[in-house]
């Protein structure tokens, strides 16, 4: 499928972005491209709704995707990835054939300092800081030797998530409004919920449309936050908003764009600008309904462990995440970690103390997602993917941190048309590079998309003369982790 993105010249005075920031901003602007992009008003080809059951190319096995991204990247060999010559040689000085890494000079080799354990009927290993997703093994299926052509926060993030290392391309949250539309008209297609504590490394770059129409962007929800939805509801003190005056106003917005429309006969985004308003309305009573916890039974506020303190926003999300998909939003994407040198997944200076802070406040969460996905019957059309940008050097930075790796990492998927228990690729023997079935950005993707029903070759977006698509060149679907 393609699309020819418009020349600025033939736009007149003002482009459809302004517009958009013009009319209002926040929710309210998030809502009006999402909508207007529905209708095709954003594009030169109207957009396709393709149902579960069809897909865009072939028939989906997944039908909404939740991805969970672990920002800062994960320690692999502190986590899943069980070396016993890393506990052989600690200590000893081992040359990797660098002379400094991303932020340090090299130091001695460090064995994980947690007790590993097999668990399930797969006898995978897991560090005893991820006790509850221990328990979770035998449903996931794990791609072991992940690889990332840099090791940068910011063009890792972009290129785990947009298949690039530089801004202004889509991610694949974009990509799938794009190619399969929305599935309910109350929510957007593509929902991004952040740490409480603050945005990642990229900020809203993680989550952008790039070069696609502006409303396949994520819609940034904070459901922990005292307003978690900026603008969806006029400011207390304006009073004199009343739902007669909010009325009348789309009465007379409605009276200008029929008056445009009458003198510019079939620009049909004034069209979608009059029906854009019905999705704000509408997302004023759902949106309030899809984040209300209280709905939800104290049985999964216990399993989720939202009262925790260690754990209870990210709780909040993961479950908030679950009543999203079931409302109808097509991609959540769920982040741990802001930016910054503290508080997250970059353990430079302290693996003992600094993974267990942050491990111990996603794993109950991680794993009840799992378990209620399960009970819900909702793994039958649910994708659940697990993933950070890069992972760790099997050496110590200072004394016992580790630094930036992007030679290896690892990310495991579960539900929808995942072979449960599978694992592809294999790291080297210290878990400093990719040795077996390295795995790419490029080939998770391709694999997802496959899952959607979607061909990562054939969705394409014509961009400064060229058909772009998320997977550039590159991209092979990963048949061996596929049921």
């Amino acid at each position: 499928m393609k699309s020819e993105q418009r020349d600025s010249k033939t736009r007149g005075p003002s482009s459809r972005r302004d517009f958009l920031w013009n009319a209002g901003g926040g929710l309210g602007g998030v809502a009006l491209l999402h909508l207007l992009g529905c209708d095709g008003a954003l594009a030169d080809l109207p957009l396709p709704s393709a149902e579960f059951n069809g897909g865009l190319h072939h028939r989906a096995k997944v039908k909404r995707v939740i991805q969970l991204f672990m920002n800062g990247g994960v320690s692999q060999m502190d986590t899943f990835d069980y070396k016993p010559e890393l506990i052989k040689r600690h200590g000893e000085k081992v040359d990797f054939g660098i002379k400094a890494a991303a932020t340090s000079v090299p130091g001695n080799v460090m064995k994980c300092p947690f007790e590993w354990k097999q668990h399930g009927q797969t006898g995978r290993w897991v560090t005893s800081v991820l006790p509850h997703m221990a328990g979770c093994v035998d449903d996931l299926a794990f791609l072991m030797a992940m690889q990332s052509k840099t090791n940068v926060h910011g063009p890792g993030s972009y290129m785990q998530n947009t298949g690039f290392l530089t801004p202004g391309f889509p991610c694949l949250g974009a990509w799938m409004s794009y190619g399969l539309g929305r599935l309910t008209d109350d929510l957007p297609a593509f929902v991004v919920l952040p740490d409480s504590r603050g945005l990642p490394y990229n900020n809203g770059g993680n989550f952008s449309s790039g070069f696609l129409p502006v409303a396949h962007q994520g819609t940034v929800i904070r459901p922990t936050a005292p307003v978690p939805i900026s603008d969806l509801f006029p400011p207390a003190d304006a009073k004199f908003i009343t739902g007669q005056s909010e009325a009348d106003g789309l009465d007379l917005l409605n009276s200008l764009n029929r008056e445009h429309l009458r003198t510019n006969p079939g620009d049909t985004r004034l069209e979608a600008r009059i029906a854009s308003y019905e999705l704000a309305a509408k997302m004023q009573v759902s949106a309030p309904v899809v984040l209300d916890l209280s709905r939800e039974s104290q049985e999964t506020h216990a399993l989720y462990g939202t009262a925790e303190k260690h754990c209870g926003d990210f709780a909040r999300n993961c479950l908030t995440a679950r009543r999203m998909i079931e409302r109808g939003v097509r991609f959540v994407q769920v982040w741990s970690g802001m930016g910054g040198p503290k508080g997250n997944w970059d353990n430079h200076t302290d693996i003992p103390n600094e993974l267990p802070f942050i491990a111990n406040s996603v794993d109950q969460p991680i794993a009840a997602l799992i378990k209620d996905l399960k009970s819900r019957g909702l793994f039958e059309d649910t994708l659940l993917i697990w993933t950070t940008e890069f992972g760790r050097m099997p050496f110590t930075q200072g004394s016992t941190g580790r630094d930036h790796n992007g030679g290896t990492f690892l990310t495991w998927l579960a539900g929808a048309g995942i072979k449960a228990g599978t694992v592809y690729g294999e790291s080297d023997e210290f878990s400093y590079k990719a040795a077996v079935d390295g795995t790419w950005c490029y080939d998770l993707h391709a694999t997802i998309l496959q899952l959607l029903g979607i061909d990562h070759q054939r969705l394409t977006f014509r961009h400064n003369g060229i058909d772009r698509r998320l997977t550039d060149v590159h991209g092979e679907v990963i048949e061996e982790i596929l049921a």
